[in-house]
């Protein structure tokens, strides 16, 4: 038989039929074993030729296209900041499983793609941000400045406390990325604008004041007549869901606090090590107090423009260095600097990383007093004033030694810590139904708590037991239903704790015996909502028959307010009611607008609309029609740039990489 196959698979005609499957093979099928699916982006953004917006998205074509991808450590980072941001907004609320899903995800995902989309449309459009504008965005960062102004070596403290620390450039290349993207959206935004005519319409609408009456009616009285068993039974039956007991577990656990732990006093030897660490942090970084002129050029001018630019600051150097000149009124004078002509070129302190390099270079080989010769950049060419050097300076050991012992202590604390409940964790593998040989091994107790419910809140008042992380965990199925202990969980800085399942108790429903006084109790508040319901209703329909509600009124013995010129919002009586009055249609001819709502004490009130009075525009200052003007275009530009964003990508071809999330 092997034979036959032998000869059936050779000869010209096999060779033929093998060569035409080999094709679509090629592309169908080889590709499952050369080519596996092994992303490594979370996303991936592709986007045509700019030079070809409609070509198609199918292989050869595709090479031609401009791609960018969102790496999956990258993603991870941004979700991590997104989830710190949400503990910190949320406290003990948080729920970190609930943060966990697939859709908070995608959300951080697409906000991160949108950023991506708007980066290529700027570059696919040649818009490009200049060091200059760089520089002003940095300068007007209040995190830098001091007493109002751009402070050089607070720009660099805060940089180095970042953690990883940040040099100079690093940032100014984020901030670079961070103006191109936004550059789009924000002029999009800053466009929209808004018509006197629909300014006025809100203006009125706003400012609209209405007239009105308002009885508040009595609470029926308490609800005395007899409830029936039958009357009992369909209650129950019919609201079975309100009437379960909640599902409960009793834990045991281990309490892991690093504020608890001893740990040896620092030895000298280590804070020294500590001290060598920290100097090059420590010490103050070199600074120059500078001046200059510039001497502007535009950007793509020709050589001959460079030329005369650098003869012109050639001149400027010489004349600034002439005896008794004054490099400020040169400034003043010839300075095409807008932001440092008016100060006569002052600069401030600079440190090193704070201008581009052409100009760094020449300012930290200079020595104090010196004019430089013209030294260019891409905005021209500038002539540099050194005026005074402040070199940095170092603190001592012993003025660091009380901060560096803390500081030690602190660390050898965390280690310990970090070691104890890694060693915990260990011994928890090891013998994951118990907590006896972790608490062992902590040298703690094996503590109770509880019973807790599932729908339990979280209460810092009621410590572990109302600690929102806690009850997240002690309903996990794996602790559930297979008794074994929980990772760490952390309850606060450097304090965690291991909990474990002792005892289970499933949501049941109650029994009618068992809760009967509460059945009876909200049968008969039933009764009362809708006498109270029933009385208001008749009143209404009374006043929408024509009767006037102040003799409704005196007949009922309740007294009624009237009240001109409520405002929109005025919680009068209260907000849901002053609701319904300024959603109550206006009054037509002269018969009031009548209508009733519920407070939210549960009493009823009914009300009447006299008189309804449009804002007036030309009330409003013109400082309040430019701040509601501004208002009503942010909130239109905002969404005339995210319809921007959407239409980018429908551009766009966008792959997304679920596994990878």
């Amino acid at each position: 038989m092997l034979q036959k196959l032998r000869d059936k698979s050779s000869g010209w005609l096999a060779t033929t039929v093998l060569g035409i499957l080999v094709v679509p093979f090629a592309f169908f099928g080889m590709e499952q074993y050369l080519f596996q699916n092994n992303d490594t982006f979370a996303a991936k953004i592709e986007a045509p030729p700019a030079w070809w917006p409609s070509a198609p998205a199918f292989w050869p074509v595709t090479m031609l296209w401009q791609r960018d991808e969102i790496g999956v450590e990258e993603f991870r980072n941004q979700f991590a900041q997104a989830r710190q941001q949400q503990r910190a907004q949320q406290g003990d609320a948080f729920d970190s499983a609930e943060f966990e899903s697939i859709d908070n995800k995608r959300k951080v995902l697409d906000s991160m793609v949108d950023q991506r989309v708007l980066r290529m449309a700027v570059d696919r459009n040649g818009i490009t941000v200049g060091d200059a504008q760089v520089r002003a965005e940095i300068e007007n960062i209040p995190a830098f400045q001091v007493d109002g102004k751009f402070n050089a070596q607070q720009y660099q403290v805060v940089l180095q406390s970042q953690v990883p620390p940040r040099s100079p450039r690093e940032f100014q290349e984020d901030v670079r990325a961070s103006l191109k993207q936004s550059l789009i959206p924000t002029q999009v935004a800053d466009s929209s604008f808004v018509t006197d005519a629909e300014l006025d319409r809100l203006l009125r609408l706003t400012g609209e004041t209405r007239d009105v009456s308002f009885v508040v009616l009595n609470p029926p009285a308490a609800d005395a007549t007899p409830v029936t068993d039958a009357q009992v039974r369909a209650w129950y039956s019919a609201h079975a869901s309100a009437y379960r007991a909640p599902e409960t577990v009793t834990l045991e656990y281990v309490d892991l606090d690093a504020s608890k732990l001893v740990v040896p006093a620092p030895t000298e030897d280590a804070l020294r090590q500590r001290y060598q660490q920290q100097q090059e942090h420590a010490a103050g970084a070199d600074q120059r107090l500078a001046s200059h002129i510039l001497v502007k050029v535009d950007a793509g001018a020709n050589e001959a423009a460079w030329k005369a630019a650098e003869a012109k600051a050639k001149k400027i150097a010489e004349q600034a260095r002439q005896p008794g000149a004054d490099f400020a009124a040169l400034a003043r004078a010839d300075s095409d600097d807008d932001g440092s002509k008016a100060s006569g070129g002052d600069l401030g302190w600079v440190e090193k990383g704070a201008m581009t390099k052409p100009f760094e270079d020449a300012l930290f080989a200079m020595q104090a007093g010196q004019v430089s010769e013209p030294v260019r950049t891409e905005f021209g060419w500038h002539v540099i004033q050194l005026r005074e050097i402040k070199t940095g300076t170092q603190a001592t050991f012993e003025q660091m030694h009380d901060q560096l012992a803390k500081e030690q202590a602190d660390s050898d604390r965390d280690r310990a810590y970090n070691d104890l409940t890694g060693k915990v964790v260990d011994e928890v593998l090891k013998n994951p139904t118990t907590l006896a040989a972790a608490a062992k091994l902590a040298g703690q107790p094996v503590q109770q708590l509880g019973p807790i419910a599932r729908n339990a809140k979280p209460d810092a008042k009621a410590g572990l037991a109302g600690n929102a992380a806690v009850l997240r965990e002690a309903f996990k199925d794996s602790l559930v239903e297979d008794g074994t202990a929980s990772d760490p969980i952390e309850v606060g800085p450097g304090h965690s704790v291991l909990v474990r399942v002792l005892q289970h108790t499933p949501e049941r429903a109650l029994k009618l015996d068992e809760v009967r006084d509460r059945v009876v109790a909200a049968i008969r508040a039933d009764r009362a909502a809708k006498t109270a319901d029933a009385a208001a209703e008749a009143m209404l329909a009374d006043v929408r028959a024509g009767k006037p509600l102040q003799d409704l009124a005196t007949a009922s013995k309740l007294p009624i307010a009237n009240i001109p010129g409520v405002p929109r919002g005025a919680p009068v009586p209260d907000i849901d009611v002053a609701d319904a009055m300024f959603a109550a249609p206006a009054p037509a001819g002269s018969k009031p607008s009548a209508g009733k709502a519920r407070m939210a004490d549960g009493r009823f009130v009914v009300f009447t609309v006299g008189k309804v009075t449009p804002g007036d525009p030309a009330q409003a200052t013109p400082e309040q029609r430019i701040q509601m003007r501004q208002q009503i275009a942010d909130a239109a530009g905002y969404g005339e740039a995210m319809s921007l964003v959407k239409d980018l990508r429908k551009k766009m071809k966008i792959t997304v990489s679920e596994s990878q999330l």
